[in-house]
């Protein structure tokens, strides 16, 4: 699932994973996103932090809060690169931080890195 207020970025993050073999699943905020998690149930959610309503790290700690939900890898994703912004997404939970634009390869790398192990 990608989460981001960006219609750029969703399509830019759905088209990289769709090309590593992957079915995506876009939400353009935090209440749209928490609308669809039950009845898609993704595997790894790519979640911005800036957005309107209800910001990313609110989304991520909703999402970690549901026991049905805990156990699925959020990575944050960010235009901003600071240490506080990283430290404050491990607070709600979220096990890695992509800096915005992402590459295609840092994206498949991250999915990767957090796909559960079958």
């Amino acid at each position: 699932m990608v989460i981001d207020d960006s219609n750029t970025i969703r399509r830019s993050a759905e088209i990289f994973l769709k090309q590593g073999g992957h079915s995506v699943l876009l939400a353009e905020d935090g209440f749209d996103a928490l609308a669809k998690l039950s009845d898609f149930k993704p595997d790894l959610v790519f979640c911005d932090i800036l957005m309107p309503r209800l910001d990313g790290y609110q989304t991520c700690a909703i999402i970690k809060r549901n026991a049905e939900y805990a156990a699925v890898p959020v990575i944050m994703l960010s235009s901003k690169d600071g240490l506080f912004d990283k430290a404050r997404g491990r607070m709600v939970g979220s096990q890695d931080y992509l800096t915005k634009p992402f590459t295609k390869d840092q994206l498949l790398q991250a999915v990767l890195q957090h796909q559960p192990n079958p």
